[in-house]
Order: structure tokens, then C-alpha cells, then sequence
């Protein structure tokens, strides 16, 4: 059903990491570099554990800014179910974390997962344009979950 290839309005972004003895720093956002359509509305941080997959699932208005710095790898898939879309019916894969630092920012309707696949807990920041159940946490979620549905043509391997 779905043909490999790129997504139109998935952006990834290379992560620069500034060391010293210190330690190191990356700026994960900069309102100066983003589209204000993606502009964050909040932002949290989760840990996936090694071998696990986050996903799939993919929200009717909400953009997601995700932010792979480290620690671990994990394989980003992403599926274009938008309708109208140019690239409706395509899938690609993205590597991203310790080993190649990045931001992939995921529009609204773009079906989306990740998997850890390194050895080690990881660590994944996202900055939605949305709030999560809106104002208050008084909405309902904006999210259409795949994860448990065994027709479901949206496959991690």
C-alpha cells in the first residue's frame, strides 16, 4: 500500500552539539528557524526503553517538533496519510539520536512512530504546537492510535 520515498513537510534538522570541558549544549528550538505554524505550544521529555516502539499513531491537528539528542538510537517511521497530499501513500524511515542528532518536525496527519533501537534507555523531547487535551487538559486527545490494531498497514519491524 505504501511506497518508500520523502514525505513533503517532514523537516529534519541536524542537531549541533557546542563542547567544552564542561560538558556539551544543543539548542533543541529557535523561534527565529521555525515556520509559525510549529511554533511550541509545550514541551516533554520521555524514555523509551531499549527494543521499544512509541507508536504508531497520528493527530488530526497537532504537529509534533521532536528533538533526538542521545542518549540511544532509535528508527523514526513515517507513514503520509494526508489526503490531497503529493506524497499521500509514501513511508520513510529516519535514523536519529546519539548517533545523528536531529529534529524531525511531523505535521498534522502524517502518521508517525519511533523505536529505540540502541542499548540503553532513551531520551526523546517534544515540542507540539498543541497542548495536550487543550487549555486545561478539558479536550479530548488528538491522537488516532494504530499500536494494537492488527490490520493496521502502519508496520514497525
Amino acid at each position: 500500500m505504501f511506497k518508500d520515498g520523502v514525505i513533503e513537510g517532514i523537516e529534519i534538522r541536524p542537531l549541533s552539539k557546542y563542547s567544552d570541558s564542561r560538558g556539551w549544549l544543543m539548542e533543541l528550538f529557535r523561534m527565529d528557524e521555525l515556520d509559525p505554524e510549529y511554533i511550541p505550544a509545550m514541551t516533554y521529555i520521555s524514555l523509551t526503553k531499549p527494543g521499544v516502539a512509541r507508536g504508531p499513531h497520528e493527530h488530526m491537528d497537532q504537529a509534533d517538533y521532536f528533538c533526538f539528542a542521545g542518549p540511544s538510537d532509535f528508527k523514526v517511521y513515517l507513514w503520509d496519510n494526508r489526503a490531497g497530499s503529493p506524497t499521500h501513500g509514501r513511508r520513510m524511515t529516519v535514523f536519529a539520536g546519539e548517533s545523528a542528532p536531529m529534529i524531525i518536525i511531523v505535521p498534522k496527519k502524517v502518521v508517525h512512530a519511533y523505536k529505540n533501537i540502541g542499548s540503553t534507555d532513551g531520551l526523546v523531547v517534544n515540542c507540539p504546537n498543541r497542548l495536550f487535551k487543550g487549555r486545561g487538559k478539558k479536550d479530548p486527545v488528538d491522537e488516532v492510535r494504530y499500536e494494537n490494531d492488527v490490520a493496521s498497514p502502519y508496520v514497525i519491524d
